[in-house]
Parts: structure tokens; sequence; C-alpha cells
């Protein structure tokens, strides 16, 4: 069997903004998908992925597609989602997270059918997905509908959208983070992933925000579940759980 070979961005859409990021040793077994938060871009997650260290595992960091006008945010920065368009939740009034995602779907089918298994030589269970809030929703419905299974998804602060739950449970594993007060990752939420995937792990953080990891503590078992689930000769490197 021919080794994967490390994706371009030629091999990608070309209407999509991502960063590639290759592994810093060995050859890419594995490729982690990095999807940022609600009104971010791909640059702070193409760091997270050079802060990974990850052996034999290349990272994309997308962008969303879809900006979000400055009268939501605010601010002329520029800012992007993984929705099908922008939903105001009038009771809080901050934007919806879960405001479909069918865009999406599409946008990785192509992505990993067609550039990742097809083009570049990957299986699918060496494809795993990380994703913050929104993004880690979005990782979640692609997950929820493939019939095969990935190499895992890691969400952090982000439940599975209400289009999502329908259909024979996903093989692939789930670890889902969020803080002692999320408003996303709630008891309902935890109850409606594991209908939705065999094997799905909730960490729960002593801090009560849902904000990306920032210690060695919260860390942890989100390398722990990389450890078990790349596909690598060398393992993951034992000072890689500091970001």
């Amino acid at each position: 069997m021919t080794s994967p070979r490390l994706p371009t961005k030629t091999d990608l859409p070309s209407s999509l903004t991502l960063d590639i990021i290759p592994p810093s040793t060995g050859s890419p077994i594995n490729i982690l998908i990095l999807l940022h938060g609600l009104g971010d871009t791909q640059a702070s997650f193409a760091q997270l992925g050079k802060n990974l260290n990850l052996p034999e595992t290349a990272c994309i960091s997308i962008r969303g597609p879809n900006p979000i006008p400055p009268i939501f945010t605010g601010s002329d920065t520029p800012a992007f989602h993984w929705g099908d368009d922008v939903l105001v939740d009038e009771a809080k009034g901050d934007i919806d997270l879960d405001a479909g995602f069918d865009t999406c779907q599409k946008i990785f089918g192509n992505i990993i059918q067609d550039v990742l298994i097809t083009k570049c030589g990957y299986p699918p269970r060496n494809v795993l997905f990380l994703g913050f809030g929104q993004g880690g929703m979005a990782a979640l419905h692609v997950a929820s509908l493939s019939s095969g299974e990935f190499g895992g998804v890691v969400s952090i602060g982000g439940r599975l959208p209400s289009s999502s739950k329908s259909g024979p449970k996903s093989k692939t594993p789930v670890l889902v983070c969020g803080g002692s007060r999320s408003s996303q990752v709630t008891k309902s939420a935890i109850e409606g992933l594991k209908e939705r995937f065999v094997d799905m792990e909730y960490v729960k953080w002593s801090k009560n925000e849902d904000s990306m990891p920032k210690s060695r503590e919260e860390m942890l078992p989100i390398m722990k579940f990389f450890a078990r689930r790349l596909r690598s000769r060398a393992g993951v490197p034992e000072g890689a759980v500091e970001v």
C-alpha cells in the first residue's frame, strides 16, 4: 500500500482559506483537521497545530466558509462562522451556534473523500478533527452522518447540532470537553451525544466557561485521546501536553 502524501493547497478547493502544518517529525500518516470557534479565523488554530507538535500528523486549519457581518460583531476585524446562516438567539441576544451545517457537510465531504482519501491516500481512520465551540459542532455533525469511522473527534465546548440527531450510531470515537457551567455541553447534550456515538467520552473541567485549555491538567485528556487514536510509530512526545 502506498504511503499517504501531504496534501497541498492546490489539492484543496480554491474557495477555502486554510493553513497546512506539516509534521515536525516523520511522514504524515495522520491528518488532524482544526476548526476554529465562532467569530475567529484559521490563524489561531494553525498556531495550535504547531504547538500540538503531534508526530507523523499533518494539521489542516480551515477558516469558516461564511463571514459574520460587522453589524453583528461591532468590529471590522474579519470574523467567520460554520453555520448556514447567522441566526440570533433572541433570549440571550447572542449569535446562535446551531445555525445549520449543510454547507459544512458538503465542504468536508469533498475534502475528505475527493482530496484526503482519493488524491492523497489517507484511510478515513487516519483523519481526525479538533474543533472549538461551533467548530466542534461542525466536526460532530460531519462524524455523526458518516457511515465510516474516522480517527476521532475532539470537541471543546461544542455539542451535537439539532439537525444531527437521527440515524444509526457513529463508530467514530468522540471526546467532548466543557466547563462546569457550560451553556452548550449540558446534561441533555451529553445524553444526545451518547445516543449518536458508540464511543463518547466527556470531560468536565473545573473552570466555569468553555474556553480553550490553558493548563497541563486541561490538555492532558486531549493528548491521551490522541495517543490512543493517532496511528504514529513515534508516539506522543512526553512534553507535548503544554500548549
